[in-house]
């Protein structure tokens, strides 16, 4: 065996937690003790720089590039790498550009149109029929994807409490499946804004198919101008959106969401989270969601509590996350070969290790799923008991 594999085996060595076999050059090594799980096949050995560098990166594009090929179930695999996500290196001086990138306007819609503007047909593919793109709740055991996110935008309506005639806000709206529903369901007035153009096309078609042009407008619009609309809304939500703001601009966001509300109203948070402040996987902001970061619910809770945001009411959804991340990698490998012909095999490969790769990182509690209600101010005017 050669220097470089000498000291790639020992990279990998670290990663025992687990048992799998290692092959390279046709040669097997087993790391761990006992019964490999599955086989990890390198055709082409990572460099040392690039694996010390980020070992996201350095893995997931020899994953990408067919360099590294899994023997075995990916998830499960990627279950047992990403629960020892702490011993992967990261040089966050070399990659403080991808790492650390701009919060300005104009950066952000670039890096939100990235991931959103892939094309609505590629995530009508593999999204359910309302096209969530966010957790889903499951009920039940027999619960489908459409259920599970229908039981999720009914959940987060109930705790808003709304009645008819209130205005609901929803930043970051997506497809517009939560202001449909609240519409024809409560008949309140709804303003969605996004930085997505395809996602405000669509969401324009589906107010036009459901007729709710009198209740429903969606604006292409950042965060940080809302306060210029000079409305005051009865209700704000926002779902899985405040990932995209930056660690340095959550206050600015609780302000303009507080500077939009009416005294007394309620805004409902729902966002990934972290048990610590982390700036986040390499991989994940060069390939899926550039400048993407994973608040923790300590912070989002402390700047509320300085703006007078009163929390009545934190519930964790991880494990709903896990289970959503796998109907969608199913969906997603039932219609990979499309795939392929609209992108490339880089490209579907990438897709199917982002989806596994989240739903492997909810399963191990690196990260988290919160939904946050707050009050604007005190609020004695509420139900007194949790009534959802």
């Amino acid at each position: 065996m050669g220097l470089i594999e000498k000291e790639f085996v020992k990279f990998m060595e670290r990663f025992d937690a687990c048992t799998f076999e290692l092959v390279l050059n046709g040669q097997k090594y087993l790391v761990g003790e006992g019964t490999p799980e599955f086989s990890v096949t390198f055709h082409k050995i990572p460099s040392m720089t690039d694996l010390l560098t980020s070992t996201s990166i350095a893995l997931g594009e020899a994953y990408m590039d067919g360099d590294l090929v899994i023997k075995g179930d990916l998830y499960h695999a990627l279950n047992s790498f990403l629960g020892q996500l702490g011993k992967f290196s990261t040089d966050t001086k070399k990659l403080k550009k991808l790492i650390f990138s701009s919060n300005s306007k104009s950066n952000q819609k670039k890096e939100v149109s990235s991931h959103y503007d892939i094309g609505n047909d590629f995530y009508s593919m593999w999204l359910d029929e309302s096209l969530s793109y966010s957790c889903g709740y499951f009920k039940t055991e027999q619960d489908t994807l459409y259920e599970a996110q229908c039981n999720k935008v009914d959940r987060i309506l109930e705790k808003l409490l709304l009645k008819e005639g209130m205005h609901l806000c929803d930043i970051g709206c997506g497809w517009g499946f939560l202001l449909i529903r609240a519409a024809k369901k409560y008949k309140i007035r709804g303003t969605g804004i996004t930085l997505s153009t395809e996602q405000k096309k669509k969401f324009e078609e589906k107010i036009a198919k459901e007729h709710l042009e009198d209740y429903l407008d969606v604006k292409l619009l950042d965060y940080r101008d809302l306060p210029s609309l000079g409305i005051k809304f009865d209700r704000v939500v926002s779902v899985g959106m405040v990932e995209h703001v930056g660690r340095k601009d959550y206050t600015t966001f609780m302000e303009c969401v507080k500077n939009c509300m009416k005294p007394g109203g309620l805004f409902l948070l729902h966002f990934i989270s972290a048990l610590q402040e982390h700036p986040g996987d390499a991989w994940i902001k060069k390939y899926i969601f550039p400048g993407g970061v994973v608040p923790s619910l300590r912070e989002i809770i402390n700047i509320a509590g300085d703006m007078r945001f009163y929390t009545l009411d934190v519930e964790s959804l991880r494990r709903h996350y896990n289970r959503t991340l796998l109907c969608w990698n199913r969906n997603y490998q039932e219609h990979r070969d499309e795939v392929v012909q609209m992108f490339d095999e880089r490209f579907a490969r990438m897709w199917e290790l982002y989806l596994c790769a989240c739903a492997a990182t909810f399963n191990n509690g690196i990260i988290d799923l919160h939904q946050v209600l707050f009050t604007n101010d005190v609020n004695n005017d509420l139900p007194m008991n949790r009534w959802y």
